[in-house]
């Protein structure tokens, strides 16, 4: 049995107003064996593509290497554009050494919400995925419960928007009523090669192809994500 845990602490800074949730990344990025063109940071696999994404959409000219510069390159964005990272998910177990979400069980969660009281600015989630088992936002619902807390839908067109009040106890003593913040959550479509298949079922992207063949699921990704990065 694996013992996979996160390599990396929640990147948060306190002027931070979204923050990207995903699960974990693959087991390698624990394990130090990094592939050539991998970035010993965030979402650094070359496999997945999200900081692929990110480099079409700002024309980032960005490094995909061992390298600190590359590291330097990403955390210079999410500084930026105020923009933090922190996967849910803290530790699991896996019988197969993969990035499978499927294969994680024995699954340790962030306190995700502990980190939201802990930064006041940050107003929406990005989750890179959807409530399909072990993704992203099934994780944060689960999560959510712990705290009497649920996600109250306000688009379910892709990517699905939901939203949720997080109470807040004032800080000021004179005060003695609660008040609540608003948390905007997205589920966008997984940055991952796995998601092609469903990408292609979506009916937007189905319109986009017909209208030029030449339109494949990085296109739509890169137009999905724009509004949001």
């Amino acid at each position: 049995m694996f013992k996979h845990k996160h390599p990396y602490e929640p990147f948060i800074l306190p002027d931070t107003e979204k923050l990207i949730v995903g699960t974990l990344p693959p087991p390698r990025f624990s394990t130090g064996a990094l592939l050539e063109k991998d970035v010993d940071f965030c979402y650094g696999s070359y496999y997945n593509s999200l900081w692929l994404f990110i480099d079409k959409i700002h024309n980032l000219n960005l490094r995909y290497d061992n390298s600190n510069e590359a590291v330097q390159q990403r955390k210079n964005f999410l500084i930026q554009h105020k923009i933090g990272v922190c996967d849910i998910v803290a530790s699991c177990e896996r019988e197969k050494i993969d990035a499978s979400d499927l294969g994680m069980t024995n699954i340790k969660l962030r306190d995700v919400v502990g980190y939201l009281k802990q930064f006041p600015n940050v107003n929406t989630l990005l989750f890179t995925g959807g409530n399909s088992k072990n993704g992203p936002e099934y994780f944060f619902r689960k999560h959510l419960k712990t705290y009497g807390l649920k996600l109250n839908l306000v688009t379910n067109e892709v990517p699905r928007i939901h939203e949720f009040n997080l109470p807040v106890i004032p800080s000021a003593v004179k005060e003695s009523y609660k008040k609540a913040r608003k948390i905007k959550t997205v589920s966008l479509t997984s940055s991952s090669g796995a998601a092609n298949i469903s990408i292609s079922r979506i009916p937007l992207y189905r319109q986009l192809k017909a209208n030029n063949p030449n339109f494949n699921t990085f296109d739509f990704r890169v137009l999905q994500y724009r509004e949001f990065f």
